[in-house]
């Protein structure tokens, strides 16, 4: 059970409206989903808050006016290890660019926990997760969005690895030097390409996740077979629900996932869950190239066309309900105890869906698969014990000699 502060436990009163809740007492009258939020371990496998505090600075240790994630909210919902995406965007790809923006973003969540040590600790491991919770700390886990900082170099991973990066999702939106991307219709490597396969090999003995989020289909069967250890989608969802998008995974990938021992974590972003808001985005897109050969990409024309456009098409917003259809999906076909979650909160825009959009909305998910009757063993897998047990897994699998520098 999480030993908040009293101070903690005040604002959970204030925040929530809970009756029965003096302003001094350490615990709250919760209803089922928030005591089960508020005791399990919520491990959320994607959240974009360096990228977005480095675009546009803002003091996340406490409340903000936007976003997804600050800490007031993340205590409300029951957040305890958010992994904190160290994003490269694909335009830096094959630049030494790419590796300073990854240590200025990992330089930006150390800065996080440094303001406010009382609130935040880096976690490296799993028992870090384990003993921050059982202290009241909110841990802040590394992963890196896109392998573009590796540059081909092993020294690269193990330098990240030692600045505390703990899964690296391969590519991002274009094929890289270690893997083709499910964005890029260009399959540079019909799949890894060799010093992908060397990376892969590298990860496993260092004990770094890896994360198939992103990459191809190709791509993505060549890391099962290679990987000595299980893998995750940190933020991913079902194909089956956005027919011939390959950035979701189809069925006969999930049975492989599962057979890896591996965890798909599933993915908020109403375009990931819905096929109306998946097709409001592809038409949009097809548009914008359009009115670019016509008028120009930026052109005042076309920005007028694209603001026409969402006036009379507004965005279909997905809703808990088609998250919770994924989530049965998952479970239906290769059980609960590879589902976790990966909202993709500050990754995702103004396209998350109604009761899922921040940190402080973790019970209304709870509340949603209680009401599709999942018991609490099987929630608090959901929420992140499925995560911490492939991690620990990783860990145990990584070569002694490395795994211990």
């Amino acid at each position: 059970m999480k030993h908040y502060t009293s101070v903690v436990a005040a604002y959970l009163c204030a925040t929530l409206g809970l009756s029965g809740c003096a302003a001094t007492s350490t615990t709250a009258e919760l209803t089922p989903a928030q005591r089960i939020a508020q005791n399990a371990i919520i491990v959320d496998g994607h959240i974009d808050v360096p990228y977005r505090v480095n675009k546009q600075w803002v003091d996340v240790t406490q409340a903000t006016a936007d976003g997804d994630f600050d800490y007031p909210r993340a205590v409300q919902g029951g957040l305890n290890a958010p992994f904190m995406s160290i994003y490269v965007p694909a335009s830096l790809d094959n630049s030494k660019a790419s590796i300073q923006l990854a240590n200025t973003l990992i330089d930006t969540v150390e800065a996080i926990v440094a303001r406010a040590p009382d609130k935040f600790a880096i976690a490296t491991t799993v028992a870090d997760v384990r003993k921050q919770f059982s202290q009241g700390l909110i841990s802040l886990p590394l992963g890196m969005e896109n392998g573009s900082p590796i540059q081909g170099d092993l020294a690269n991973l193990q330098h990240f690895y030692n600045r505390g990066i703990r899964y690296i999702t391969l590519a991002h939106s274009q094929s890289n030097h270690i893997s083709d991307s499910s964005y890029d219709i260009r399959k540079r490597w019909q799949g890894l390409s060799p010093f992908g396969k060397t990376v892969i090999n590298e990860m496993n003995n260092l004990g770094m996740l890896i994360d198939i989020s992103h990459v191809s289909d190709q791509a993505f069967y060549q890391v099962i077979e290679l990987s000595r250890a299980p893998v995750i989608a940190s933020h991913s969802s079902i194909r089956l629900f956005t027919p011939g998008w390959e950035r979701n995974m189809d069925q006969e990938m999930l049975k492989a996932l599962g057979a890896n021992g591996g965890v798909i974590m599933i993915n908020f972003g109403s375009g990931f869950v819905s096929p109306q808001a998946r097709q409001w985005w592809d038409n949009l897109v097809a548009l914008r190239k359009q009115w670019a050969i016509e008028f120009g990409k930026t052109s005042p024309e076309t920005l007028a066309l694209e603001a026409q456009y969402r006036q009379n098409n507004p965005y279909p917003f997905a809703d808990l309900e088609t998250v919770l259809d994924h989530i049965d999906l998952v479970k239906n076909t290769i059980g609960t105890q590879h589902i976790g979650i990966g909202s993709d909160f500050d990754g995702v825009g103004n396209t998350l869906p109604t009761k899922l959009k921040d940190v402080s909305t973790y019970p209304n998910l709870v509340q949603g698969l209680l009401d599709r009757g999942y018991t609490e063993t099987e929630i608090t897998g959901i929420l992140g014990l499925n995560l911490l047990r492939v991690w620990k897994e990783v860990e145990q699998l990584a070569t002694p000699v490395t795994a211990n520098n």
